[in-house]
């Protein structure tokens, strides 16, 4: 099993709307600063957190599947398709960008949320209409056992579907608690450390803090052991193939 820790210093940063909206990104666009230029077909992924109102406007997409998950706050959508859109805490929406579409974001109070861009066969994606879907945090099967809880935003149950090979789940794990997650091999677990310090336990124990970007990889089937050291841990951890069977997208240097 490999481990890799990415604290947030190497991460990449963002702002938008004169710094309204700042973003701590584990995997970024070229030249904002990540080590981590991509993993698979997860193509970039940011933590935006906003104090108040702020707002993004009309901009086009072409191929992604992107996810925006809400954890605080509201954000509103609106796109060439005619949406007009809220989305609100625990809730999620999908666009699925296909042969192009243009939003605008803008969020309505404090916020704090994800942005979540997958790459499928882009030849093929951009063959396909544009769609949007919103999702309610009622909408997500969770599940608490044994001081962890965990809801799931895109797997098995999940309302969500999309062609991109990936998993995504919100964990929250009690002080001394302990969540177990199996990981096959050529499969790449990612995690993103909102709350609180975190352990994996394996022969050694790898221990990482709050914001820390967390990397596992195995070239076998593991049973990945992660564990709250201190307040509740919280993660938003995504599973995704280490390599796929299509040419992906390469980002200019």
């Amino acid at each position: 099993m490999e481990i890799k820790i990415i604290k947030p210093q190497d991460q990449a940063k963002g702002e938008f709307d004169g710094g309204k909206i700042l973003e701590q990104k584990p995997i970024g666009f070229s030249g904002e600063g990540a080590l981590i230029k991509r993993l698979g077909p997860l193509f970039y992924w940011a933590w935006a957190q906003s104090s108040g109102e702020g707002g993004i406007g009309l901009h086009p997409h072409q191929g992604f599947e992107i996810l925006t998950y809400v954890i605080k706050g509201r954000g509103r959508h609106k796109d060439t398709l005619g949406t007009d859109s809220v989305v609100g805490a625990g809730g999620v929406q999908v666009m699925q960008a296909g042969s192009g579409v243009s939003h605008a974001e803008s969020i309505l109070e404090p916020y704090e949320g994800f942005q979540i861009w997958f790459e499928p066969y882009l030849n093929e994606a951009i063959k396909r209409p544009p769609t949007y879907r919103k999702y309610v945090h009622e909408d997500f099967p969770k599940v608490s056992e044994n001081g962890v809880t965990v809801k799931t935003i895109l797997g098995e149950h999940s309302p969500i579907s999309i062609v991109t090979d990936a998993k995504i789940y919100d964990v929250q794990i009690e002080n001394g608690a302990t969540y177990k997650y199996f990981l096959s091999p050529n499969r790449t677990l990612a995690g993103l450390a909102i709350r609180g310090n975190g352990a994996v336990i394996e022969e050694r124990e790898v221990s990482f803090e709050n914001k820390d970007f967390v990397i596992i990889q195995s070239e076998k089937d593991e049973t990945i052991a992660l564990q709250s050291t201190g307040e509740e841990l919280q993660m938003l951890l995504i599973e995704i193939p280490t390599q796929v069977e299509y040419p992906l997208y390469r980002k200019p240097r």
